[in-house]
């Protein structure tokens, strides 16, 4: 069984980059699967890859780390003037603890969480 928990766009959006990366990665230690509303920026999918690699240990293998962007035909000075008074909020991302979560596959219909097999069988 694993758990998915949700975090709003409002829970993160007033926290610096540092902090929001480190709220994430304690969910995530739980062993819980992260669904962010909104993304990333760039330097702080940076920040999560690098202090996840500090973390490293038998216990926890690591995250994957997914951003899932809308893909609407928005041409790109509307794009630009969208996101100079609303920023880059669209979309959202997924952040799973490497343990559970083998891989993240997105494609413009549908993401694939495909999860590492944790049933463990006895030999006779």
């Amino acid at each position: 069984m694993f758990t998915i928990q949700y975090v709003p766009r409002s829970q993160v959006q007033k926290l610096d980059s540092d902090s929001r990366v480190k709220r994430l990665l304690r969910i995530v230690k739980e062993e819980k699967i992260v669904l962010m509303e909104g993304k990333l920026k760039p330097e702080e999918e940076t920040k999560l890859i690098e202090e996840t690699m500090d973390m490293v240990d038998s216990k926890f293998k690591g995250v994957e780390v997914c951003t899932v962007t809308p893909q609407e035909k928005m041409s790109v000075f509307k794009k630009s003037l969208f996101e100079l008074f609303f920023g880059d909020t669209r979309g959202m991302t997924i952040i799973g603890p490497a343990s559970i979560v083998k891989e993240i596959r997105r494609d413009p219909n549908k993401i694939q969480l495909l999860m590492q097999n944790s049933i463990k069988r006895k030999r006779k």
